[in-house]
């Protein structure tokens, strides 16, 4: 026998069913310890630059970035606030608005956020394992491959949906609304019009998966090596999560400041009436960038972005791969007896 069963793993010892419970643990996790981190970013941000009312921000949960407007020159926070800092922000706020206030805004992109997680990393390991199979001697480059091509699918599934969200947020209509508007723009500028500012949104993150997930096999793999251990523990996924996400958010940088800039204009466009031109292409709004404020501009927010990215990344890695080991764990605990049984 060759110690498969009926229903038995079908990939690294999980079944894909496992795959997306550990992606989805993981994203849960993920919000919960990044989301406050954002959440005073943003504050501080809006003490320092204050948003006229319908005005957008670009707000993240750890995971992805999302639009949301602006009310009475705040956003989804009741009290405005004088911090004097990070720490100071954090301690006023709990003090003042209660503990809860660090997750504001976190259930709403919660509804988009785990579904895009669960379908990239359950398509990037289903993916990565298939294109190993067929690469041969250029295996190591799968991983390039399966990131690039599972965050097209992912952003693509979850464009429309964001889209719909900003729409809801902006104007507070109903279901029934929003669907008699969304048909009759589909009808006069076609499905296409569902995906407008796709293209930004891939610029950025196709080039950062394809990088994450490359130097964080190989790094992941250089640390086994070096730790002399077959299986990665979790501090080694943590470290290699960490670094890899730090080296991809930095490469890519130039064309974040680019897709926030236009995000945050196409969100208010969309609001309004879903249709209409965006100012200039990604390449011309980093000429002006370039122009304005030389190339530092493009590099605008890097510390912001590193200590946002660099944890998420660790931390989502880190509890996806203990999801996965923990269901392969139990899967041969469960398979073991049923092989010793048919043997015998």
């Amino acid at each position: 026998m060759n110690g498969q069963t009926p229903g038995s793993p079908a990939l690294n010892g999980i079944t894909p069913v496992q795959q997306m419970i550990s992606s989805c643990s993981g994203a849960l996790l993920t919000s919960l310890l990044v989301t406050p981190l954002d959440v005073v970013k943003t504050r501080l941000q809006a003490q320092n630059n204050p948003l006229g009312k319908g005005k957008y921000f670009v707000y993240c949960n750890g995971l992805m970035d999302h639009i949301c407007v602006c009310e009475n020159g705040r956003g989804w926070y009741k009290a405005a606030g004088q911090f004097k800092g990070t720490f100071d922000a954090f301690y006023k706020i709990v003090c003042c608005e209660g503990i809860t206030a660090l997750w504001s805004g976190l259930p709403p992109t919660l509804a988009m956020a785990v579904p895009a997680t669960v379908i990239y990393f359950t398509c990037y390991d289903q993916l990565c394992a298939a294109l190993r199979a067929r690469m041969g001697e250029r295996s190591q480059e799968a991983p390039l491959l399966a990131g690039a091509i599972a965050r097209v699918g992912s952003a693509t599934v979850i464009s429309p949906l964001e889209l719909i969200r900003t729409k809801l947020q902006s104007q507070k209509q109903s279901y029934g609304e929003l669907t008699s508007l969304i048909r009759s723009v589909v009808q006069a500028e076609g499905w296409w019009s569902l995906w407008r500012g796709l293209g930004p949104t891939l610029l950025r993150d196709v080039p950062f998966s394809a990088m994450y997930w490359y130097n964080y096999e190989r790094g992941k793999n250089w640390l086994c090596q070096w730790y002399n251990t077959r299986e990665p523990t979790f501090t080694i996924t943590f470290i290699s999560g960490a670094g890899s996400g730090s080296i991809a958010a930095i490469v890519t940088l130039p064309f974040d400041v680019v897709k926030t800039r236009r995000q945050v204009e196409l969100g208010e466009l969309q609001a309004k009436n879903l249709s209409g031109p965006v100012s200039s292409s990604t390449f011309s709004i980093m000429k002006k960038i370039v122009a304005h404020d030389g190339f530092r501009g493009l590099f605008a927010g890097f510390f912001p972005r590193l200590i946002k990215v660099a944890p998420a990344c660790a931390i989502m890695i880190s509890s996806y791969e203990f999801g996965k080991a923990f269901f392969r764990k139990h899967n041969q605990e469960r398979i073991l007896p049923q092989v010793h049984s048919t043997n015998t």
